[in-house]
């Protein structure tokens, strides 16, 4: 097992290496001048030259490239041109509320999508089968801004049931304290149940809005993957010895359906961290997707690299993991 760990951990270099290229070298296909951005457009030539000069935009793009690679070797993303911050701790501050974004998404879409996979393959060609289905076609076709501003008008505008935007609001934010950065667990940890509410409050439509593909794509593929397993022959001998339907799926069918479901989901939670950027800005959510956003609108080059650098680390990161989890599921993996 360690030797499969290692094998799988040495395969990323290459893919972390190609990332690194694809971000920077797309990045600078983007119109636009970072100087010009920085300075206005009534700025002189010879104050444009300077602030090249001094963010290092007037060398060649492999000497860029190089000297990128080189601070990303000694943990360094550079600073904000616009802003002065240092990426990293930029990325402190906002990478707690993406991942309790993707977190909270992800569990809606287990919660809802594995269930309704498992009870669309036991009930086949039901009615029960056709709605989840076609509800999952729905769920995968929907685009994510136009379902996140339709539940703001509905949950928001409308009903006023639940808040349209932000983490939380100002009146629990004036008792309240972030420890970690998450904040629905630091609520808990205090012990402030206005703040947990609130909290809960406002992450019900971005989680909902950003868990609706990834739980469309995990019930289809629930339902094909246990689809499968009840048609082999040791489930079949199951029923024929009697055993009840209820320990045959759960007990015999569904753990042998699992190992395709993980890859999805794992997959999906990756997807999740690098696709929040329009949940993010839809709901004013103040994680690293909005900031990339606001970063590719200034030319902020440094905060772009940086965060997709991030985002991209840790999906790789997350499948890796998942990956080293199918020798745990089916031990016969590790032989291959």
């Amino acid at each position: 097992m360690g030797f499969y760990i290692l094998k799988r951990l040495f395969s990323l270099l290459p893919v972390l290496f190609g990332i690194t290229l694809l971000v920077f070298g797309f990045l600078h296909l983007i119109p636009g001048d970072p100087a010009v951005v920085l300075l206005g457009e009534r700025a002189t030539p010879e104050q444009l030259a300077a602030v090249k000069t001094q963010l290092g935009l007037d060398k060649p793009l492999l000497v860029q490239y190089l000297a990128f690679l080189n601070s990303l070797f000694h943990f360094d993303l550079g600073t904000s041109i616009i802003s002065g911050i240092p990426i990293a701790d930029e990325l402190k501050v906002r990478c707690p509320a993406t991942f309790e974004l993707a977190i909270a998404a992800m569990m809606v879409a287990l919660i809802i999508g594995i269930p309704s996979g498992i009870i669309a393959a036991v009930r086949r060609n039901s009615w029960v089968d056709h709605l989840t289905m076609t509800g999952s076609l729905l769920g995968v076709s929907l685009p994510v801004y136009w379902l996140g501003l339709l539940l703001i008008y509905l949950f928001a505008v409308n009903l006023q049931w639940l808040p349209p935007s932000g983490r939380i609001s100002v009146d629990a934010g004036f008792t309240f304290q972030p420890i970690t950065g998450f904040y629905i667990l630091d609520a808990v940890l205090q012990g402030n149940s206005t703040a947990l509410m609130d909290g809960l409050a406002h992450l019900v439509l971005p989680a909902i809005t950003l868990g609706t593909i990834p739980l469309a794509i995990l019930a289809r593929i629930t339902r094909s993957s246990l689809l499968e397993t009840l048609s082999q022959d040791y489930i079949r001998t199951a029923k024929a010895k009697g055993v009840p339907k209820f320990w045959v799926v759960c007990r015999h069918a569904l753990k042998n359906a699992l190992l395709p479901v993980t890859t999805i989901a794992g997959l999906q939670f990756g997807t999740l961290l690098g696709g929040a950027i329009l949940t993010e800005t839809i709901f004013a959510w103040p994680g690293i997707g909005s900031w990339i956003y606001q970063g590719i609108l200034e030319r902020d080059y440094p905060v772009v690299q940086g965060g997709v650098i991030f985002v991209a680390i840790a999906f790789v990161l997350v499948n890796a993991l998942i990956d080293i989890s199918y020798g745990f599921i089916d031990p016969r993996i590790q032989l291959r």
